[in-house]
């Protein structure tokens, strides 16, 4: 009886995780209330405390959640800026602009993201880290330390390029913004050209 109660207790937990990350990213952080968020896996206000202190440590561990989920993406590429192309034509296209509750966190939810509180912030850093810290593996797996600043740059024009583009309302110009982060992308995730030496006098 006590393994049913833990694995259900488990379950319920996950589906409330699941649910609010999809809420939160279409409706946002603030106009999503807790009556609405365990309405959507039918429960009750009171049923909600078994699970989460409060709707801070909620949001705390949506965030965790869905970091994780992504780093997992692109753990699963192949080494090399080769697997992260794959990735990049995901993110800055057309359907993941229009799939904003199943989409990246960050795009969603970045600008709420900083008004919150620290534990909440601190969630999200923490899983950004091992994001960057993956993306810079991608970018030159023998030395991924040197490609930190690369991997910050690149991760972080994705985000913005989406955001625009989901911002504006005339369709052409989202479109242009994609294609136009799309290009700048993938060239952030080339090695960077040696420079020449100088020639011998």
């Amino acid at each position: 009886m006590a393994r049913y109660a833990t694995d259900h207790k488990d379950a319920t937990r996950r589906r409330l995780i699941d649910a609010a990350a999809r809420r939160f990213k279409r409706d946002g952080l603030d106009g999503s209330g807790i009556a609405s968020l365990v309405a959507d896996v039918g429960l009750t206000n009171g049923a909600f405390y078994g699970h989460f202190t409060s709707k801070g440590d909620l949001v705390a561990s949506v965030v965790a959640d869905q970091l994780a989920d992504q780093r997992a993406i692109i753990e699963s590429l192949p080494d090399g800026p080769e697997g992260l192309e794959h990735f990049i034509r995901e993110y800055l296209s057309p359907a993941h602009r229009d799939d904003r509750e199943n989409g990246c966190p960050s795009a969603a939810l970045l600008d709420e993201i900083s008004r919150c509180d620290i534990p909440i912030r601190d969630a999200y850093t923490t899983g950004m880290r091992s994001i960057l810290d993956l993306v810079a593996h991608h970018l030159d797996p023998e030395d991924p330390a040197s490609s930190y600043d690369r991997a910050t740059g690149l991760f972080t024009a994705l985000i913005c390029t989406l955001q625009l583009a989901r911002a504006l309302t005339d369709r052409e110009l989202s479109d242009r913004v994609l294609a136009a982060g799309l290009t700048n992308a993938l060239a952030l995730a080339q090695p960077p050209t040696p420079l020449s030496s100088s020639p011998q006098q």
